[in-house]
């Protein structure tokens, strides 16, 4: 395989190329402008053996610059370890042999497009940006007023990770600044920003079994507990009121298994919007027995979650406490705490190099003051902001440590639950990721959307996120039911939100978001019919569970995601390696949810080889391409002929209905 991909023919350009990196690098709010001025970029088009390593130089004439030494790597089926050989060179450039027709997906989780051919992909965690179309007008407004616009390849969890349609993956073991890319038409190409770097092979003999591979290789979730897939979660924020329209949604018929406050801590007001006052503390005046409440919903089958981040506020106690104790990043030259700016208030970094700091973290805030007051559940928001001056415990250069972030924010909080025996029953979600967070986050959710059907920010971009996530390793994704964003004068319509509700009902976990700006949008309970919409699809996703406990069982058997592009079972229809606006739920539901404004029908493809029926009708339909009618309330899903759960499938209309 390895031969077949670094092919030593010169004739169509450079094997590889080395430079010394001056890169230059800009924040704001966790969004990033990032470039680089390198010299002495130098080609390497001379190759020669010596023992078991592989050096290549500019020409017979010249010095090596940059040594191949292939190499076992457990997980893998084969590693590339690079290494440049000439002081200051920490800038390689890759090049590897595509064939005519080859197809590339991965990424790690990306917003924009599922089939990641004909572009590049940086590698970096940050704000995805909103709008994230550099055309569009409102995005260069976000660009203008904070570098916020964000582009088609921005994203919370990127991973230097992508997978062939000739069965084999790449990944490039690094945390530094890396670029995945496929513009070439030689054959994609990885650039590093590392003086040295590790890159393994994986093959399999389908997608599917790749996939599975992965999930081996970076870590397979545990499955998720029964409360969370069995109703859904209602993200309120209004204090105790909060507790006064869950029992009016309850009342309406919906299925519910969680009361989501994120203000549990307390409220800021900015002009961004209603944030949380980010001193992760239960707030006595926003809910007064507040752990006598979450007992009360609990014994009703109901969990309560709430909210927490890595950061804590300046003008909180929590940020004196930690600051004292040593757990706090420090500013360059200083002793001093590194504040960064969240937009109207700063906050202080826990620094998670250190262990120390780690456990304090995962036992003083998220055990004490969230697991043993009752909390079964939190969004583990952020991890993308670490800045590049700042100053480590560790001593490491805040460029290598930046994308690993997430992933020590995910050992955290899973060291949280793990020491309450909460594990596989207390659920994080986290939007934030990189390389091996598979293997301590039980559930991913696709960010801050805009609430809108923008092509690159709005409600169908949590389609291609759980699809190109699930490809290395994530079993399980969610969205904020409704999108999250408003700003420029743009809210929620009911014709979104109950697309949104359409699409969650068909995803492991449904939770709803009042979103920034709450007052200003339309919510679940605004009206009779949004909340009769809410309630019919909650329903739908409880009547699902027994589905969903198969595909979580699949999931820890097999590394198989929930939602998955539909190559995965179909690899030999060229039809299905480029659809990233309807995916398979487990192999027995195709499910093309209605992402387009004032849409009443849309294009489904169903692939030969099954007897597809409509959901909602029971009627026949397909192979190939087939126009469903699709008006709101009924969005084109579909059921493999001879599924086992055919019969649970046939009771979804009535559980829509409310009827028995």
């Amino acid at each position: 395989m390895l031969g077949d991909l670094l092919l030593l023919d010169t004739s169509r350009g450079p094997l590889a190329r080395v430079a010394r990196g001056h890169s230059d690098v800009e924040m704001f709010r966790g969004n990033f402008r990032i470039s680089d001025s390198p010299s002495d970029v130098t080609a390497l088009e001379s190759a020669r053996l010596q023992g078991e390593r592989l050096l290549l130089a500019a020409d017979r004439a010249s010095e090596p610059l940059l040594e191949l030494h292939i190499t076992d790597r457990p997980g893998a089926d084969g590693a590339l370890q690079l290494r440049t050989l000439a002081a200051g060179f920490d800038r390689i450039w890759l090049q590897f042999e595509g064939q005519a027709g080859e197809r590339f997906w991965g990424g790690g989780e990306q917003m924009s497009y599922l089939c990641l051919n004909d572009r590049s992909f940086p590698i970096w965690t940050s704000e995805p940006g909103v709008g994230r179309d550099k055309s569009d007008l409102f995005t260069q407004a976000m660009d203008e007023v904070a570098m916020a616009g964000g582009d088609y390849w921005t994203t919370n969890y990127p991973q230097p990770t992508y997978l062939s349609s000739r069965c084999y993956a790449l990944h490039a073991d690094v945390s530094s600044y890396c670029v995945l890319d496929f513009t070439a038409e030689r054959g994609p190409a990885l650039e590093v920003w590392q003086e040295q770097a590790t890159i393994e092979f994986t093959a399999a003999a389908s997608p599917a079994a790749l996939v599975g591979s992965l999930s081996t290789r970076f870590g397979r979730q545990p499955p998720l507990p029964d409360w969370a897939i069995g109703g859904a979660i209602v993200g309120l924020k209004e204090g105790t009121r909060s507790f006064d329209r869950l029992e009016r949604i309850l009342a309406a018929g919906a299925a519910v298994s969680g009361l989501w406050c994120e203000d549990w801590a307390g409220i800021r007001e900015t002009s961004f919007g209603r944030r949380l006052f980010w001193d992760w503390q239960w707030n006595g005046g926003r809910y007064p027995d507040l752990p006598a409440r979450i007992a009360g919903l609990k014994q009703r089958g109901i969990r309560f979650l709430a909210y927490a981040n890595p950061y804590l506020a300046v003008d909180g106690p929590l940020y004196r406490e930690a600051a004292d104790a040593g757990h706090l990043a420090q500013q360059q030259g200083k002793d001093e705490p590194y504040a960064v700016d969240f937009g109207e208030f700063d906050a202080g970094v826990v620094d998670f190099t250190r262990a120390e700091s780690r456990a304090w973290f995962a036992e003083r805030i998220l055990a004490r003051e969230m697991l043993d007051i009752g909390i079964d559940g939190w969004m583990a928001d952020f991890g993308e902001y670490l800045p590049t001056d700042v100053r480590l415990a560790s001593g490491e250069d805040p460029m290598l440590a930046h994308n690993r972030w997430p992933v020590l924010w995910a050992q955290v909080n899973e060291q949280a639950l793990r020491s309450r025996g909460k594990w596989g029953d207390a659920l994080f979600f986290m939007r934030a990721g990189f390389s091996g967070v598979q293997a301590h986050c039980p559930l991913l959710w696709a960010g801050d959307q805009s609430v809108d059907f923008s092509r690159h920010d709005g409600i169908n971009t949590v389609i291609t996120a759980a699809l190109s996530a699930g490809l290395v390793g994530n079993a399980y994704s969610h969205s904020d039911c409704g999108g999250y964003t408003s700003l420029g004068g743009k809210v929620r319509s009911a014709e979104l939100l109950m697309r949104w509700c359409e699409l969650a009902a068909f995803a492991p976990v449904m939770r709803t978001h009042e979103g920034n700006r709450p007052d200003e949008n339309l919510q679940i309970d605004s009206t009779p019919e949004l909340l009769n919409c809410f309630a019919g699809w909650s329903r739908v996703h409880a009547a699902l569970a027994p589905y969903v406990r198969h595909l979580c069982d699949e999931a820890v058997a097999t590394g198989l995601p929930a939602q998955r592009a539909m190559f995965l079972h179909y690899p030999d229809d060229p039809e299905c390696a480029v659809l990233q606006n309807q995916y398979l739920y487990g192999a027995d539901l195709l499910v093309a949810p209605i992402v387009e404004e004032d849409t009443t029908q849309r294009r489904v493809y169903l692939p030969a080889g099954e007897a597809w029926r409509h959901l909602w009708s029971g009627e026949p339909a397909g192979p190939g391409w087939v126009t469903a009618a699709a008006p709101i309330g009924s969005p084109p899903v579909y059921v493999r002929g001879g599924s086992e759960f055919a019969e649970l499938f046939q009771q979804l209309p009535a559980a829509l209905a409310g009827s028995k």
